[in-house]
């Protein structure tokens, strides 16, 4: 499986991310600076990692979103070339259409860093093919912005179509219908604000978030 990482200014995630995808595939990802024109070819994996892009000036994503590498992007997500959005990443890619809704201020208005339930609503997916449906998980959270709206019509388009991955137990942020993690219509798209790759190995308290890099490696 090739993969790569974008590296936007204010990345801190982006090594971690790299650290899970070679642990998987046994292949070191390509890091990909945002102000580059095209991606490596053959790619099977594009991750965006979090981290607070630009200093999450203006909004968070809203200057990576119009950044070179973009273009890039969004014409491999639409070979079907998968994308792994996690925090900032997440919210860059609601800014640059390949999800829908948006990502706020975290409902009780602070920075929130702590391990979280979640559930695992559909385990059908690229992402998540490795857990089994309705399994309670345990990931990390770091955001101040993860805070996830978008209207009725949506909400119910993402209800009916199962593209709802994750859902959170205890609603940290104030999502709408708890929503942790969502795909695009086609499937190969996920935007999460948990951070799986800060839990695959036993030293960072628990193991939970390796399946989703097995799912995507198998």
């Amino acid at each position: 499986m090739k993969s790569a990482v974008i590296v936007f200014p204010g990345s801190n995630c982006d090594r971690d991310m790299a650290v899970a995808l070679a642990k998987v595939t046994g292949e070191q990802p390509k890091m990909v600076w945002h102000g580059e024109t095209e991606l490596p070819e053959n790619l099977d994996v594009i991750a965006i990692p979090g981290g607070f892009s630009y200093g999450d000036y203006l909004r968070c994503g809203a200057m990576a979103s119009r950044t070179h590498i973009i273009d890039p992007i969004l014409a491999a997500a639409k070979r079907g070339v998968r994308v792994l959005g996690v925090c900032n990443g997440f919210q860059i890619l609601t800014e640059i259409g390949l999800l829908p809704g948006a990502l706020m201020r975290n409902s009780q208005m602070n920075f929130l860093c702590k391990d979280v339930q979640l559930q695992v609503e559909n385990s059908t997916s690229h992402f998540s093919s490795g857990y089994s449906s309705q399994t309670s998980i345990t990931l990390p959270i770091a955001h101040h912005d993860g805070n996830y709206f978008a209207n009725d019509d949506v909400l119910t388009e993402l209800e009916s179509e199962g593209r709802i991955v994750f859902r959170y137990g205890d609603n940290v942020n104030g999502s709408q219908r708890n929503i942790a993690g969502i795909i695009n219509r086609e499937g190969n798209v996920l935007g999460m604000m948990p951070h799986p790759e800060r839990a695959i190995e036993l030293c960072h308290g628990g193991t939970d978030g390796l399946k989703l890099f097995e799912s995507l490696a198998a």
